[in-house]
């Protein structure tokens, strides 16, 4: 018995449309959580990922905030400063994947991360990023950035958000203090990028024509 092509063609052309919107969706939904600039995952995709990661491993939580990132943007054009995020989020995303991590960008100048790390790793972390330079045509560009961590002994059995709390205060001491990074219970002992004691504000002078 032989079949009609037109009529198999037809039988055909439903599976063929949805087998195209199914690849379509899945497109979608992987772009939706992926952050077009950086490439790196979206808030959600984060905190999906994380959660499951946190449940398997022993896992450092970490939140980076570029400062006066706004002064960049007017200075230099929303381009550089779009150029900057990306190096930065290319740094971190090495550095993290170095270390068992990932990292996400979840808002405007704002990273988070996971990575298998103690104390002694943050001071390589800020190092690598204090080392990134971004050539714009007129200028270099080096991020200026507060970096929170909180460690699995800081907070030992706690939820995500509650992690991710921690280092969100530690980020912000950083940033009150001048320093370039704190750990969430720790006292702020370390030295300042600037090479003063952490507690008084060191350099945010950043840029170089």
């Amino acid at each position: 018995m032989t079949t009609d092509p037109y009529l198999a063609a037809v039988a055909l052309a439903p599976a063929l449309g949805w087998a195209a919107h199914s690849l379509w969706m899945v497109r979608r939904l992987h772009a939706a959580r992926l952050d077009p600039l950086t490439g790196l995952p979206t808030r959600h995709a984060f905190t999906v990922r994380a959660r499951r990661g946190l449940r398997r491993r022993e896992l450092s939580v970490l939140l980076l905030d570029l400062d006066d990132f706004k002064l960049v943007n007017d200075t230099f054009g929303h381009a550089s400063g779009d150029r900057l995020l990306a190096a930065v989020a290319e740094q971190l995303h090495r550095w993290c994947a170095a270390h068992g991590g990932f990292a996400a960008r979840i808002g405007g100048d704002e990273f988070a991360a996971v990575a298998e790390m103690g104390a002694q790793d943050t001071a390589d972390l800020a190092h690598v990023l204090l080392n990134t330079t971004v050539d714009v045509g007129h200028a270099h560009l080096t991020p200026v950035f507060s970096l929170g961590v909180c460690l699995p002994e800081d907070y030992p059995g706690a939820c995500l958000a509650e992690r991710l709390h921690a280092a969100d205060q530690a980020m912000y001491a950083a940033k009150s203090l001048g320093s370039r990074w704190h750990i969430a219970g720790e006292h702020p002992t370390h030295r300042t990028a600037a090479g003063r004691r952490a507690g008084r504000h060191g350099t945010h002078a950043a840029l170089s024509r």
